[in-house]
Order: C-alpha cells, then sequence, then structure tokens
C-alpha cells in the first residue's frame, strides 16, 4: 500500500458505501502498517469470500484469497488464526448483495 492502512481502509469503506453496500472495520489494526484482509459476504445467496495483500515474485502487490471455501464461520476461523499470528491485522468486512469486494488493485482471479 502506497498510503498509510488507516488511510486506505477508510477510502475501501467510501468506495463500498458509494457502490451501495455496506462496510464495517471489525477489527482495527496498526493504523500506519498494519496488513488487511477483506471478507465479503454475498447476501442474495449467502456465500462468503476473504481477501488478503499478497506479493507476486516480480513485486507486484496484489490481492488473492487465502482461503477458498465460501463458508463465513471457516472464514472467520482463519481470521482469528491470522489475528493471533499478526496483531497489527486490519479486517473489513463488506456486505453487497452482488459479493462484489470493491478493490481497486489487482486480484487474482479465483
Amino acid at each position: 500500500m502506497i498510503f498509510s492502512t488507516d488511510i486506505w481502509v477508510a477510502a475501501l469503506i467510501r468506495r463500498v458505501e458509494l457502490g451501495g453496500g455496506f462496510a464495517v472495520v471489525a477489527r482495527k489494526g496498526d493504523a500506519r502498517a498494519g496488513s488487511v484482509l477483506v471478507k465479503v459476504l454475498n447476501r442474495s445467496d449467502g456465500s462468503a469470500k476473504l481477501y488478503a495483500e499478497a506479493t507476486r515474485g516480480d513485486g507486484e502487490q496484489v490481492w488473492m484469497r487465502p482461503a477458498v471455501s465460501a463458508d463465513e464461520a471457516e472464514l472467520d476461523q482463519y481470521i482469528s488464526r491470522a489475528a493471533r499470528i499478526d496483531p497489527d491485522l486490519w479486517v473489513v468486512e463488506i456486505e453487497d448483495r452482488a459479493g462484489r469486494h470493491f478493490l481497486t488493485e489487482t486480484v487474482e482471479p479465483d
């Protein structure tokens, strides 16, 4: 991320709101350098997806799915484990009827 984490998270939440979704910071981490997990809940079909920041071998920052489950409880377990390892972790939860993630950065295909 180019910006501090708190500014980036605020911008993501604003994009979600402008797009008709709902977003909330479920876990607040370090304001400057915390990593972020984005959990997306698709209310039309009840599925969930989780996205995490990653760096590809070529150095490009991307978003990928660290857990491919669509079960919200399984994703919550992953988030709990990640938060125990990284106390600076942020978690943003997005609810959207179409299951959109609203990330503007590169997202690895499923």
